[in-house]
């Protein structure tokens, strides 16, 4: 990944039609992510825990999400489980859905276990707007 090229270039339009799946528990974290993400142009629904955030993609058409931005530590279902469901549905375009996890656990092994989970990236908490975007063009390749 291109450490931050990519957040010289993010315009209101950036990511304009692009819609996130967010599983975030805490009000306050869903409302500062859903802004940053809403002013670069993404449509953004959320999960209150990972339950609702299968849920919601098993009755979304197939495609509905680009991209899942998944909370670790949440009641009801943690991140690792909602991902670990989600790479099993029959769907595989909603299985191979892309999920970064978003979490206040930034050691080495939470990456990994991020990682083993079936996640194709990482975001520590609190978020870093430039490694969000850098991430985000990386997933849509831009």
């Amino acid at each position: 990944m291109k450490p931050h090229a990519a957040s010289a270039e993010i315009t209101p339009d950036a990511f304009a039609g692009k819609r996130i799946l967010l599983a975030e528990d805490n009000d306050l974290n869903a409302e500062i992510a859903v802004t940053i993400l809403e002013e670069t142009g993404f449509h953004v629904e959320r999960a209150a825990d990972g339950i609702e955030c299968v849920k919601m993609l098993q009755q979304a058409e197939a495609g509905h999400y680009d991209l899942i931005l998944m909370d670790i530590q949440m009641p009801n279902m943690d991140g690792y489980k909602a991902t670990e469901k989600i790479r099993r549905m029959p769907d595989a375009a909603k299985a191979n859905i892309p999920i970064i996890a978003m979490t206040a656990n930034a050691f080495d092994e939470d990456k990994h276990n991020a990682m083993a989970a079936g996640m194709n990236g990482h975001l520590s908490k609190p978020i870093d707007i430039g490694k969000m975007m850098d991430m985000l063009h990386d997933v849509f390749g831009g």
